[in-house]
């Protein structure tokens, strides 16, 4: 059993124990990897899978909570979504994410530049495209992270909540993962090592390209399936 499972079981089962009631706020994330003896970065994996799952939530600068995010919030960002289309979120994301690597390239952790290389690895051994984004997403979602800043995640955050809820359209060709040199692979590549380097302004143009790259793909996709 890897470290990662591990931690999910002890989690699950501290909660079990527990007996939290909805919306009930966990311990800081300091104080239960010390009750559960995992490392930070196990804890927040386990966190992560509860979260998919509907067990709990993370609300940014406020902490996890028991139970599915209320609806109150998905209802926020659906209204918007429902008001916004793919070419607009890609304009917000070259004005945020930039400006995140290269605030990551200043003040990233250790833990938080571990998190991108486990990312950058997790998507290499992707077996369906659906794994692949969501390695995707998390890398980008550590980069914002490490930028350090609450203000600046929590607005990543809602991009990114908007980003999912925006209907995509998407083809996927054979074969059913992503190719061996897909385009990503190499640009955060470039992008986690200039943060790994601490060159604010490598990191920055290394996101602009990946995006842009991004944006020209899907325009060109779909220009394919619009009649």
């Amino acid at each position: 059993m890897d470290n990662g499972q591990s931690a999910l079981i002890q989690l699950k089962a501290y909660l079990a124990q527990v007996d939290l009631p909805e919306n009930a706020r966990l311990p800081p994330e300091r104080e239960l990897c010390e009750m559960l003896g995992v490392s930070r970065g196990e804890l927040r994996k386990a966190l992560a899978l509860l979260a998919a799952e509907g067990e709990v939530w993370r609300h940014v600068g406020k902490g996890t909570f028991i139970g599915a995010k209320p609806p109150e919030e998905h209802a926020i960002m659906a209204g918007v979504a429902g008001r916004s289309n793919p070419a607009e979120v890609m304009r917000a994301r070259l004005l945020i994410e930039p400006l995140l690597a290269g605030e990551a390239a200043r003040h990233a952790t250790g833990e938080g530049i571990a998190e991108m290389h486990l990312c950058l690895t997790g998507a290499r051994r992707a077996e369906t495209w659906r794994q692949y984004e969501n390695w995707d997403n998390r890398l980008h979602r550590a980069v914002a992270e490490a930028a350090g800043n609450l203000v600046l995640l929590s607005l990543f955050d809602a991009l990114n909540a908007i980003r999912r809820t925006v209907v995509w359209s998407r083809l996927r060709q054979q074969p059913e993962r992503p190719p061996a040199d897909h385009h990503s692979f190499a640009d955060h590549d470039r992008i986690v090592a200039a943060i790994e380097k601490r060159d604010a302004e490598a990191a920055s143009l290394a996101m602009r390209r990946h995006l842009n790259a991004v944006r020209r793909r899907l325009a060109a996709v779909q220009a394919l399936v619009e009649p």
